[in-house]
């Protein structure tokens, strides 16, 4: 009877395995009457003859769980010549504990979700994902195996019901909002996802099988679709936009209107382009003090350069800021180039966008081209001149034409070789750059093995030309528990990539390896468990020196009450050299060796009062060196409308070693304690799915004190310097503060009424109260900015239709 029991046991168990292993397939049926898109499944359209997605199972974290009955999900697909059209009906024993927080577009909250991921290429390489929350808000994204990207927004309609047994959901997605070949009949991958909140639990359609790293490929089918005529894409978006701004000396009034268009050149190919630009409600910049030789790296908060761009962030060459950014001439460049009775009255520090345009899509054989450019205006600065009292202009950018062209081939559903080129070219004698990269990221047919690298190609033009190239391999086993990761890289000194990119260390050549083990289903104390060890070594090429070397340890989990905790130890034994901080060529100074620990710890986000904290410890081994980093705070979701949070980063390194100034022919470094204390403050209130209030209000402090200078040493240690003694310590407040209003009152249509508040305050005397600093930022230049702004979403086959 045992033999008999463990037989059926091993035949059931391979019968699921066969059954999860095959691609489940669902057919469209063509959409004949109408359907309101209410929530409410109640048109004739849904129950003739349509078939249905069902047996849904456990994405996370029990992978392969089959869903209860209690928890039973349909979903049925319709189509006509416009669009798809889906219900769901998503059944739960508890509705009342149904998640439903109210939060604005592409914010998740604390909800349940249903979501269709849609691949009509049915390549595995890129989804469109719709989301719909319990609540009825809209998120959607592109996403990779890489990353999803949730800054790319298209226009779909969605709505909700909850009910007795459960909740519904309809959506409308016009075939605009996606891409797919020009074929009679449509073969697209599909899945579908559903989340149960209160118990972090995600379902699939089709199985997804968490031994294997690539999700993308583990989609379903849909097939059905067949001779649709889809209509012209063709979206015309115009704003108008009104700013009131006031400063302790100035009141400016300023009014701007423009367009932006959509146009679909065929199924799979579109043009996005930008007249008259205005970005003046993004999102505030985090100004910090900066004490490294770098520039700080900013993120980008243009739509126009986050939507739709992942094809031209391939090989991670473009960093959009560089478009619109800092002036090609720095000010204490122009300002050294002056004569003696000269001096700079105005310098702006952002270069004007005339307009910028790109192309971006995919063919049926799997290409993918992606083409952009943008164009800058020619910039100024003010020049006085004291002795005969007159003007005179400089120009710090001249007129500048940036382009990309990114060819991407994807082949057997989990691969792609592409091709990216990067050009930037100045008006007049200014530097021109051009960078060429050739990536490639393959995979094995099952997705366990991965080999993927690049070589890139830098070449400037200026008044010394140069070139350069990187060159990247990596090998990877990504399935499984137990999966890792070897590669190795080289940078020649000359590669450069920052007339459109962003580069901060080359000139080296590293090894790094990562070995790492995971759980795929809960045990007796942990749903999700991962533990990862690395080791990483940089040699830079001139010297043979250690540039960086450290091994890494970490471990990650969520509680079965679905805590998050995390934990881990860097150890870099050895002596390391920075040949960056010195800010000369050919200098470099010493890293001592160090240890440094971290520690992190968050709350179920289900609780109202979700609290989270971040510890960082780094002891140097050199005395009285040591850094120190807490980052924690609470947030409270007062009911599904209203929520809050505050953070507090603060951070205080003792006796580091950093550069302060070139005196003569020494390069001057000082000990200094330094001192961060950054205070976020973010709120939201939401009237509707479609309607709501946000405030962010950021204040952060960081002052440099000096104690002691020293003359660095041509091998790379310091000497005490007892003549420096000019004031290079560093006092720095800023302040800004967003209350903005924000109504979608179509698809695709949204007003906006923002006011913001901003200052910013640096000095050499360093003022070690709080309260002291924070009157001198509240009492300093506040500028005071009041803004409207309407987007109205025009469809050229709606306005056709009308007439």
């Amino acid at each position: 009877m045992a033999v008999f029991r463990l037989s059926i046991y091993c035949f059931f168990t391979l019968l699921n395995l066969c059954v999860f292993a095959q691609k489940k397939v669902l057919l469209a049926k063509p959409k004949e009457g109408n359907i309101t898109i209410d929530g409410k499944i109640e048109e004739e359209e849904w129950h003739k003859n349509t078939e249905v997605a069902s047996d849904f199972v456990m994405f996370i974290p029990d992978n392969g769980k089959i869903i209860s009955e209690k928890k039973k999900t349909d979903v049925k697909i319709l189509y006509d010549n416009e669009a798809i059209y889906i219900s769901a009906t998503l059944n739960d024993n508890e509705p009342e504990k149904i998640q439903r927080e109210l939060t604005q577009r592409d914010v998740f909250g604390v909800a349940d979700h249903f979501a269709v991921y849609i691949n009509g290429f049915n390549d595995g390489q890129q989804d469109y994902r719709f989301f719909v929350s319990a609540a009825g808000t809209q998120m959607d994204c592109l996403a990779t195996e890489e990353s999803e990207d949730y800054t790319w927004d298209a226009i779909w309609k969605s709505s909700v019901k909850i009910t007795s047994t459960g909740w519904t959901v309809e959506m409308k997605i016009p075939y605009a909002a996606i891409r797919f070949p020009k074929n009679k009949k449509q073969n697209w991958g599909i899945n579908f996802m559903r989340e149960i909140k209160r118990k972090n639990q995600k379902y699939t359609w089709n199985f997804v099988d968490a031994k294997i790293g690539a999700v993308l490929t583990q989609s379903g089918e849909l097939k059905g679709i067949e001779n649709i005529n889809t209509p012209t894409r063709l979206f015309f978006i115009p704003y108008t936009s009104a700013y009131y701004q006031k400063d302790h000396y100035n009141t400016d009034k300023t009014f701007k209107a423009g367009l932006d268009i959509k146009y679909g050149i065929n199924d799979a190919f579109t043009l996005d382009a930008i007249l008259v630009p205005d970005f003046g409600q993004t999102k505030f910049d985090n100004a910090i003090l900066n004490l490294e030789p770098f520039e700080q790296e900013l993120n980008e908060n243009r739509p126009f350069f986050t939507e739709g761009t992942n094809l031209f962030n391939i090989g991670n060459l473009f960093y959009s800021r560089r478009i619109g950014g800092n002036p090609i001439v720095d000010s204490g460049t122009l300002e050294g180039n002056l004569n003696f009775n000269q001096e700079i009255t105005h310098y702006p520090n952002t270069v004007d966008l005339i307009n910028a345009v790109k192309i971006s899509g995919r063919t049926k054989k799997g290409l993918g081209i992606g083409f952009l450019n943008a164009i800058t205006e020619k910039t100024y600065a003010t020049v006085k001149n004291a002795n005969i009292d007159t003007s005179q202009k400089e120009v710090i950018n001249p007129l500048t034409n940036y382009n990309i062209l990114v060819f991407d081939q994807r082949f057997r559903q989990n691969s792609s070789v592409s091709f990216i080129n990067l050009n930037t070219s100045r008006n007049g004698s200014f530097r021109d750059a051009n960078v060429t990269g050739v990536i490639f990221d393959l995979n094995t047919k099952a997705n366990t093995y991965n080999l993927s690298g690049d070589f890139k190609y830098s070449n400037i033009n200026d008044v010394d030309d140069y070139d350069g190239f990187k060159t990247y391999l990596n090998f990877a086993k990504t399935s499984g528990k137990y999966r890792y990761i070897v590669s190795g890289k080289y940078l020649s000194q000359n590669y450069d990539v920052n007339d459109l990119g962003i580069i901060f260390y080359t000139n080296y050549h590293n090894v790094y390896a990562n070995a790492s083990y995971r759980i795929l289903n809960p045990t007796k104390y942990f749903n999700t468990f991962n533990f990862e060890q690395e080791i990483n070594i940089e040699i830079q090429n001139n010297t043979g020196k250690l540039q960086e070397s450290w091994y890494k340890t970490i471990l990650k989990a969520n509680t079965l009450k679905n805590h998050y905790l995390e934990l881990g130890i860097i150890a870099s034994p050895y002596e390391n050299f920075d040949f960056y901080e010195p800010r000369s060529a050919g200098r470099y100074v010493y890293i001592p060796s160090r240890l440094e620990s971290f520690a992190g710890f968050e709350l179920n986000k289900n609780n109202n009062l979700n609290f989270n904290i971040y510890l960082l410890g780094i002891k140097y081994n050199e005395k009285g060196r040591s850094t120190y980093n807490i980052y924690a705070g609470p947030q409270y979701r007062f009911n599904n409308k209203l929520s809050l949070a505050y953070y507090i980063d603060y951070t205080r390194q003792m006796n580091d070693l950093g550069w302060v100034a070139n005196n003569n022919s020494n390069i001057i470094f000082a000990k200094r304690n330094t001192e961060t204390f950054q205070n976020d403050f973010t709120g939201k209130y939401s009237i509707t799915d479609k309607m709501t209030f946000n405030l962010t209000a950021r204040y952060y402090w960081s002052y440099s004190l000096n104690k002691n200078f020293y003359t660095l040493n041509d091998d790379g240690y310091i000497t005490p310097d007892n003549s420096f003694n000019t004031n290079k310590n560093r006092n720095f407040n800023s302040w800004n503060f967003d209350l903005s209003y924000s109504w979608w009152f179509a698809p695709g249509s949204q007003l906006s009424v923002l006011y913001r508040n901003y200052a910013q305050e640096e000095t050499n005397f360093v003022e070690r109260k709080l309260n002291r600093n924070l009157d001198g930022i509240f009492n300093s230049n506040m500028t005071n900015i009041f803004s409207v702004s309407l987007r109205y979403f025009i469809d050229y086959n709606a306005v056709k239709n009308r007439f």
